[in-house]
């Protein structure tokens, strides 16, 4: 079968070819440029627990060398610490990282990984959809055909997938912009990120609003000013007595000794596709919507993406289509960064607006500022990892079903997990080869060779129905999980979201969960069509 064509080698097309090449998919990127990118220590990305998780299971590379993980963040109006978080174990820091050396680190995972093929100044001009595969025109040095299974755009907000397409890309433009600096400073708060709104020493115009402050590895510091509403110019000079205003403000007295690394302007817009699928056509990551106010981060999103369709194009490139399991990337990813959108266009006019009645209801500073800590670290409704509580994959109402902490459609907790090895390994581990996940929760199993235990009490029975199940799945035993009682067996996806939990060992639940989760079987989807073409 012909391997998937990723159109873009930024960060989401390089992480969905070594998704698809962890479950034996071969790929061929089509990269625009030369093959590296250009330093910019001005363009950062901040990434949470489970994208963190993500790239380092696909790369084998622990990101906090590259990047680094906030010792905390402190929220300011004026002089006054309004929030102060300290992370730890209850509360995981995000990791702050130049993309560029994002990007290299996923190139450098991809240059032994012989099922991926990355071609260099290959622009995509032109691609023909048939049923039974894709053909993609690349025109410059290296310009041809290329025959693919299937073929997703990655290639940014400007993507020539979308547009050859023809989906449209409704939205807002500009919804924010904001002054960048990345500089070599001392702060009063080392390793802290920062967000100051209404800083005293710019105390009048549109200007004053907002400014945030965050840490990179050896000193180095990504600050931002969010600018008024128009297209004021940003000139050096301008920048430069930001920076110095805002050290020596940070600094009570005069500006500290700085080192002017990099600088920019940062526009965010809130775009979303009308259509994810085409056919044989997807659109991840930038591609398919634009977010970013409010401190969201839109790689986290795009990363998800390449999560959630890697292990679909998978197991239709391995067993035949399934349309409703390809149709379910749209309803899912789409549904959950709508939501994100919504609840940042909400927020906008409360948090934005300026002056008015608001500014004088008691609590509403703290109010903003606790939303504003959302979006920056990754809670609530502006950044935590989206559910697919109404996923078409949901399985209809079992009667084995039990609660456990983690809701249906939602991500598992990362527990530690005996493999069928008898290895003890974090459930994360197990996830993107491929397979449906069936974890029983076993008291006192942790203690015990697995010879002892693999043929006693109700496992004999549980890998016999695991090994009868509809499609590939991995049996795992876990001493315990939050909210599950003994015997519980939870079935989980290979992107790591709970499909069910159920009460014992139950065969008939067991693959009925299973076969919802894969979309159902093949034989009744004869003669349909996709529903998101």
């Amino acid at each position: 079968m012909d391997p998937v064509i990723i159109v873009g080698a930024g960060p989401v097309g390089l992480t969905l070819a070594l998704a698809l090449a962890r479950q034996e998919v071969p790929s061929i990127v089509l990269d625009e440029g030369p093959g590296k990118d250009e330093p910019r220590l001005a363009r950062t990305v901040v990434l949470h627990e489970d994208t963190v998780a993500l790239v380092e299971r696909l790369t084998g590379t622990s990101l906090a060398e590259a990047g680094l993980r906030w010792a905390g963040w402190r929220a300011m109006r004026r002089r006054q610490v309004t929030r102060e978080i300290t992370f730890g174990d209850d509360e995981p820091a995000p990791l702050h990282l130049a993309q560029h050396v994002l990007t290299g680190i996923l190139r450098a995972a991809l240059a032994g990984e012989r099922l991926v093929r990355i071609s260099v100044d290959s622009r995509l001009d032109a691609l023909e959809q048939e049923p039974s595969g894709v053909t993609a025109h690349t025109r410059g040095p290296r310009g041809t055909w290329w025959r693919g299974s299937y073929l997703v755009g990655c290639d940014g907000p400007r993507s020539t997938v979308r547009k050859l397409q023809d989906i449209r890309f409704p939205g807002r433009t500009a919804v924010e912009r904001h002054a960048v600096a990345a500089l070599r400073a001392e702060l009063p708060w080392a390793g802290r990120a920062l967000l100051h709104r209404t800083p005293p020493w710019r105390t009048s115009g549109p200007s004053a609003g907002e400014v945030t402050g965050r840490p990179l590895p050896g000193g180095v510091w990504r600050l931002d000013w969010l600018l008024p509403p128009g297209k004021e110019l940003v000139t050096p000079e301008l920048l430069v007595a930001r920076v110095r205003e805002t050290l020596a403000g940070w600094s009570e007295g005069s500006t500290p000794p700085y080192e002017l690394l990099d600088t920019g302007v940062h526009t965010v817009h809130h775009r979303l596709a009308r259509r994810w699928r085409a056919g044989r056509v997807f659109l991840a990551g930038d591609a398919a919507h634009l977010l970013g106010a409010l401190g969201t981060q839109g790689l986290d999103e795009g990363l998800r993406d390449a999560d959630n369709l890697a292990w679909k194009l998978a197991l239709a490139w391995h067993h035949g289509p399934r349309e409703a399991l390809l149709d379910s990337y749209q309803t899912e990813r789409r549904a959950v960064v709508a939501a994100r959108l919504r609840a940042a266009d909400q927020a906008l006019p409360l948090l934005r607006g300026g002056g008015g009645i608001r500014a004088y209801v008691p609590g509403a500073a703290r109010t903003h500022d606790a939303l504003l800590t959302d979006g920056h670290l990754g809670r609530g409704q502006l950044g935590s990892p989206g559910t697919y509580a109404a996923s078409p994959l949901a399985p209809e109402r079992l009667d084995a079903e039990v609660t456990v902490d983690t809701l249906p459609g939602a991500p598992v907790e990362d527990v530690r997990v005996t493999a069928e090895d008898g290895s003890f390994v974090r459930l994360r581990d197990r996830l993107g080869r491929g397979s449906l996940l069936v974890l029983l929760i076993a008291p006192g199993t942790g203690v015990w060779e697995r010879k002892h235990w693999v043929g006693a009490g109700v496992m004999p029975r549980l890998a016999a129905a695991v090994t009868a199940l509809p499609c590939p799945a991995e049996l795992l035993v876990a001493e315990s999980y939050p909210g599950a009682a003994a015997h519980t067996v939870l079935l989980i996806r290979p992107d790591g979201h709970l499909v069910t939990a159920l009460s014992g060992v139950r065969p008939a639940d067991l693959y009925a969960a299973a076969e919802a989760a894969v979309g159902g079987t093949v034989e009744a989807e004869a003669g349909a069509g996709a529903g998101a073409k």
